[in-house]
């Protein structure tokens, strides 16, 4: 069988889904690895290193026509349009936020999986597709509010004076806010997490970062999958008033608090813009699915009562080298776990397959995602 990757179509998307390393191992396993000329090159990939790896350059119309293809981002319409009935399609699917491209691609009769839903379970950990560019967005994020802060994140004494700390605040302490937290510990300033979830105080705390300590009630807020469970309404509007005097002191806020399937939690109001100082950040992980920030305007910057609010939606994209390999790893691991002989098998029992796969044979099979479309 053939494995395919293209160049990302969507505009910013850096990313490639393979690197040279897995292309040696994938060959290994009988795949023929079909590269499109120049699909790595934002990445810093050469067409010559993949051949060097054993992958064989083509053009884009016979890298769509692989019997298995790995992306980075969804396809769009005209590209699920492309892919031959049968293939087998990894990547990013997107599958809780757009149910409808999953309807379209069992429409055109592939098999899809959706990195995005890899269980968190021991087995699987090297396929976690998320963590990984979670990972590198929390870093990204601190470092790009560290850049556009009007003043230094570590303490520095000078003969000219002392220079105190900033004050940076971390809503969310999953992958993302955690890589975040310690970044900013790196960077030398006074760190504050918080999360609904009991068991990301000692996490945040075993970082050196302060818990912001609300007064609500928030027991049993965490899922089987590790996810933070949505607040019922009133709680989620007592949450964000109680976090408005704790950002009110943070020269930086960066939010990262996500929950799959649904649109982002409001954690920063207006009242709280209004209430930072002048020349303050806020960068919002979330912009992507509405924002944790009622101002955040996806992938744009603009700044609110004096405060810059940062809503990029892709910062893995822009450390595409690193982002790439991490990338590629998850993939190949998950594509090579159902690869015998050269040829991909389907394994509905594999509790990793049954979970990832969307959509085989013409029907959506996820059920989550097939009770979404029947909405």
């Amino acid at each position: 069988m053939t494995l395919g990757t293209v160049q990302a179509s969507i505009s910013g998307e850096r990313r490639v889904a393979l690197v040279p390393p897995v292309v040696s191992a994938l060959s290994k396993k009988g795949l023929e690895v079909l590269i499109e000329s120049n699909a790595g090159r934002e990445a810093g990939i050469s067409d010559d290193a993949f051949r060097e790896a054993g992958a064989r350059i083509v053009q884009e119309t016979e890298a769509w026509e692989s019997d298995i293809l790995a992306l980075v981002a969804p396809p769009s319409d005209e590209e699920i349009a492309r892919l031959a009935s049968g293939a087998v399609v990894v990547g990013f699917m997107q599958p809780l936020d757009e149910p409808a491209r999953i309807a379209r691609l069992a429409d055109q009769g592939v098999t899809a999986l959706a990195m995005e839903l890899v269980p968190r379970i021991s087995r699987a950990q090297k396929m976690d597709a998320l963590s990984a560019m979670a990972s590198l967005a929390g870093y990204k994020a601190t470092l790009i509010a560290a850049n556009r802060l009007p003043r230094f994140f570590p303490l520095l004494t000078t003969a000219a004076g002392t220079v105190r700390p900033a004050n940076v605040t971390i809503l969310g302490a999953g992958v993302a806010g955690l890589q975040a937290i310690a970044t900013a510990r790196r960077l030398g300033a006074r760190v504050w997490g918080y999360d609904i979830r009991e068991a990301a105080r000692e996490e945040v705390k075993s970082l050196g970062a302060q818990f912001v300590e609300l007064d609500l009630e928030t027991e049993d807020m965490q899922d089987e999958g590790g996810y933070a469970k949505a607040l019922m309404a009133a709680k989620a509007e007592q949450q964000v008033e109680l976090l408005v005097p704790h950002l009110a002191k943070s020269d930086v806020v960066i939010t990262t608090a996500l929950i799959p399937g649904r649109r982002a939690p409001t954690l920063v109001s207006e009242a709280a813009i209004k209430a930072m100082k002048p020349g303050s950040i806020v960068v919002d992980l979330a912009a992507a699915t509405g924002g944790n920030c009622v101002l955040t305007e996806p992938d744009r910057v603009t700044t609110q009562h004096g405060v810059q609010i940062i809503g990029y939606t892709n910062l893995p994209s822009t450390v595409p080298a690193d982002a790439s390999f991490l990338y590629a790893r998850t993939i190949s691991a998950m594509i090579g776990e159902f690869v015998k002989d050269g040829v991909f098998e389907t394994n509905f029992e594999d509790e990793i397959f049954k979970a990832a796969c969307v959509c085989h044979e013409g029907q959506v099979v996820h059920e989550r995602v097939r009770n979404l479309i029947d909405r």
